[in-house]
């Protein structure tokens, strides 16, 4: 069961969050990307993922190789503070990087996202400060707060059953976090329902 949990808890990482989002509508509902949408789907994901995942994840290895993290897995809150502030800034840079190279205005659909995305990714680290969280949940739950508003904009349900595949998943990645002893029930749910409240009021307000 905990190699099972370490799979799930692996493809599910919270830097993957945004890329499997932006993935998901760019397949099912990529009006709602637009003007970003315009170049083929394959290049938008690759810079996505090079700069949601790949920059921080090196930041992350940095941190290690030069001693400031004892595990990649973090399990002290302490430990988590200096790698989750570094992420909160680099997520924010290249929200505004993106805006000004795509030439993307705040009323557009893809700035929206992603500052929802940004304001997870804040509530994560300021959270971190105080208490120690289950990032993982922050992050799916976040997707799926995100992805439930939009279903109301997609044509012929076509994200009904993204959605409650992402409930499923979202409900793996909890339990695998409690398997593998990474957190407590307090802490899984308390990210949970930070990261679905951000996701889904975030949509509500911006959409």
């Amino acid at each position: 069961m905990n190699i099972l949990a370490r799979i799930i808890s692996l493809f599910f990482h919270p830097l993957l969050m945004a890329t499997y989002l932006m993935g998901l509508l760019s397949f099912l509902l990529p009006s709602v990307l637009y003007p970003v949408k315009t170049e083929p789907a394959w290049a938008f994901l690759l810079r996505i993922f090079s700069v949601t995942f790949v920059l921080p994840a090196l930041n992350i290895f940095f941190l290690k190789i030069v001693g400031t993290l004892t595990s990649f897995t973090m399990r002290e809150r302490n430990e988590r503070i200096r790698p989750f502030f570094l992420i909160t800034i680099i997520y924010c840079f290249v929200t505004f990087m993106l805006s000004a190279k795509m030439g993307i205005s705040t009323s557009d659909n893809f700035f929206k996202l992603l500052l929802i995305i940004n304001c997870l990714v804040i509530a994560a680290t300021m959270i971190t400060f105080f208490y120690k969280i289950s990032i993982h949940s922050i992050g799916v739950a976040g997707i799926l707060g995100i992805i439930l508003p939009l279903n109301r904009l997609a044509e012929n349900n076509a994200l009904f059953i993204p959605t409650m595949v992402l409930l499923v998943i979202t409900g793996l990645v909890m339990s695998a976090r409690l398997q593998l002893n990474s957190h407590t029930t307090r802490e899984v749910w308390i990210g949970a329902l930070t990261g679905f409240a951000i996701g889904f009021i975030g949509m509500i307000i911006l959409f």
